[in-house]
């Protein structure tokens, strides 16, 4: 992973600074930990991101900034995976979550239409619930995981790359 890349297209620090409703947040956003871009700030941001992706609840952004203050990660790099669920894959991905967790409690899936409603959640939701939130739990871990151990990987390559190809260029000066 490219930090020239990634410096090319995250938003600036000082753009969050600046902004009106993030400064409830204070000082926390000062913490150069939060902008640094190396292995371990952004593996563990994308993990940050890609487990509050798989979490129901709106407002998953206000969500993985709160973790990756907490933690000291990337904040931008977060804040992006977590629109791995956005509107149009959401649907998809609870949905496989719902089933990965009736498939681990060993209950049968089953098939309801949904509705945005109150009266849908008091009813159907009861029903649910369980293998849903655990497959929730489980898909985001392991995406979690994946991604975080996909980072290091990835980067460490682009380092190894990088040094061979410095290598080459000193075998070739002195040459």
């Amino acid at each position: 992973m490219p930090r020239a890349f990634l410096k090319r297209h995250l938003p600036h620090p000082h753009r969050f600074h600046k902004h009106r409703k993030l400064q409830l947040l204070g000082d926390a956003l000062h913490n150069p930990n939060l902008w640094h871009l190396n292995r371990n700030s952004v593996a563990n941001g994308i993990a940050v991101g890609l487990f509050i992706a798989f979490v129901p609840l709106p407002l998953q952004m206000l969500l993985a900034a709160a973790i990756s203050i907490a933690i000291g990660c990337n904040l931008a790099i977060a804040v992006i995976f977590v629109w791995i669920s956005n509107p149009l894959t959401m649907a998809p991905l609870f949905y496989g979550a719902y089933r990965l967790g009736a498939w681990v409690l060993d209950v049968p899936a089953t098939k309801m239409g949904f509705e945005v409603s109150i009266d849908w959640l008091m009813t159907q939701f009861g029903a649910v619930w369980e293998p849903f939130l655990l497959g929730c739990f489980l898909s985001g871990t392991l995406a979690a995981l994946i991604g975080n151990g996909l980072a290091r990987l990835l980067w460490r390559f682009h380092v190894i790359r990088s040094w061979r190809e410095r290598a080459a260029q000193r075998r070739s000066q002195r040459t």
